[in-house]
C-alpha cells in the first residue's frame, strides 16, 4: 500500500462523528503539520497556515480550503431494560440503508460491535412488510442480556456510534470503498494539494484543512472562517454519482473516474461566478477534466463560508461518490488526484488583483 492509500485508510477508518472529531483530527494533524503552522477553533476545526512568499505573508490575499471531518452516524441515547440500545441519528440519514448494518459503538471502556435491528419481516402483517422501517423503531443490538449488562460494558448515553466498512481497493485499482468519504476525501484533497506545493511559492497565505459539525448545519463552517479570515473559500466535497443504473442525468450529473466536479449550485449556495469561471479556465490550462453537477437537496461548507464578514467568494469543489449518507461509499483515486492537481493550480493563481476581480 502506497502512502496515499495509507492516508486514505486512516482517514475512513477514523470515527468522527458531528461533534466528537477527535480522532479524525488527530490523523489529519499529523498528515498536514510538516506544510506549516496547524491553527484551531474552538469547536476543533483545524488547518495548516502555509505562507507562499514573505511579500504574500504582508500583503497576499488569504485562500482557504477546507474539507470537514465529520461524519454520518448515531449517538447512544438510551439503554432499554431488555439491554437494547436506541440511537440518535448524526446527520441524514435513509432509513433503508440503515438495517442489518454492523456498528461499531465507542465508549469509554473500549469499542464495542453491534448490529442495527427491527422487528423480522415474518411476523408483520401483509400492510405493513412493504412500508420502510421507520429510524424511531429500529435498535442497535450488541448480544447483552439486560440493561445492566450494556451499561457494564460502558455504554453510556451520548457513545457514538458508526457504521463498520474495512478501507478496500477495488479490482479496478481506480476504485475505493470506505465508510466516510463524506467528507474525508476533501480532508484528503487539502492534505494532497499541500504536497503539490510543498517548497513551492505561491502569492497568497493558504488556509488547508478541515471543519466540523458540517453534517449537522454547517457549523464549524462558521467558526474556521472566523479563524481564518479568508479572502476566498473552497469547501472540498463530494458530489452525487450519477452513474448508477437508474439515475438520470437531471437528477445527478458525476461519473466516477472523470474527472472533479464543481457544484453550480446547491441549496446553501450560489457560487460566485468569477471564481467559477476561473476554475473551469484553470481546469482547461491545466488538462484536467471537469465536470459540474448542482444538489437541491443538501449544502455544504461554502453555503456559511460566503457569509463571512462582509461576504467571501465561495465555491464548492470534490470529486464525484456512489452511496454516500451509507455504510459503504465509493470514489476514484483518479478524481481525487486531479481535484487535488486542480487546487494546486488553482492556489498558484490567487494573487492579489485575481482575488480583488472576483468581488461581487
Amino acid at each position: 500500500m502506497d502512502n496515499t492509500l495509507k492516508m486514505l485508510e486512516e482517514l475512513t477508518q477514523a470515527l468522527g462523528v458531528p461533534g466528537q472529531e477527535d480522532e479524525v483530527r488527530g490523523v489529519l494533524s499529523r498528515y498536514l503539520a510538516p506544510y506549516g503552522e496547524l491553527v484551531r477553533d474552538n469547536l476543533g476545526g483545524i488547518a495548516v497556515r502555509k505562507v507562499g512568499t514573505e511579500a504574500a505573508a504582508e500583503h497576499g490575499p488569504r485562500v482557504l480550503i477546507a474539507g470537514h471531518m465529520d461524519e454520518v452516524g448515531y449517538m447512544v441515547s438510551l439503554v432499554t431494560a431488555e439491554g437494547y440500545i436506541r440511537f440518535q441519528p448524526l446527520g441524514g440519514w435513509w432509513e433503508q440503508v440503515m438495517l442489518a448494518q454492523r456498528v461499531l459503538i465507542r465508549t469509554r471502556k473500549g469499542d464495542i460491535m453491534g448490529v442495527t435491528g427491527s422487528k423480522a419481516p415474518h411476523i408483520l402483517p401483509p400492510e405493513e412488510r412493504n412500508k420502510i422501517v421507520q429510524k424511531r423503531d429500529m435498535y442497535i443490538d450488541i448480544g447483552a442480556r439486560g440493561k445492566e449488562e450494556v451499561l457494564a460494558a460502558g455504554v453510556r448515553p451520548g457513545d457514538p456510534v458508526v457504521p463498520i466498512c474495512p478501507f478496500t481497493v477495488m479490482s479496478n485499482p481506480d476504485m475505493l470503498l470506505a465508510k466516510a468519504w463524506d467528507n474525508r476525501i476533501g480532508c484528503a484533497i487539502a492534505v494532497e494539494t499541500c504536497r503539490l506545493l510543498n517548497d513551492e511559492a505561491h502569492p497568497n497565505v493558504l488556509y488547508a484543512g478541515a471543519t466540523v459539525q458540517e453534517e449537522v448545519g454547517l457549523r464549524g463552517a462558521a467558526t474556521l472562517t472566523h479563524l481564518t479570515a479568508p479572502d476566498v473559500a473552497i469547501a472540498l466535497d463530494v458530489g452525487i454519482a450519477g452513474d448508477t443504473p437508474g439515475v438520470k442525468s437531471e437528477e445527478a450529473q458525476g461519473k466516477l473516474g472523470a474527472g472533479p466536479v464543481v457544484l453550480i449550485y446547491d441549496s446553501s449556495l450560489i457560487p460566485n461566478t468569477r471564481l467559477r469561471d476561473l476554475v473551469s479556465d484553470v481546469a482547461e490550462a491545466e488538462g484536467i477534466p471537469l465536470q459540474y453537477d448542482l444538489m437541491a437537496a443538501g449544502g455544504t461548507d461554502a453555503g456559511r463560508m460566503q457569509l463571512f464578514g462582509p461576504g467571501v467568494p465561495s465555491i464548492a469543489i470534490g470529486v464525484p461518490a456512489r452511496y454516500i449518507h451509507s455504510a459503504a461509499s465509493m470514489i476514484s483515486r483518479s478524481d481525487f488526484e486531479q481535484a487535488a492537481q486542480l487546487l494546486a493550480a488553482l492556489v498558484r493563481r490567487l494573487d492579489a488583483e485575481t482575488v480583488a476581480g472576483l468581488r461581487g
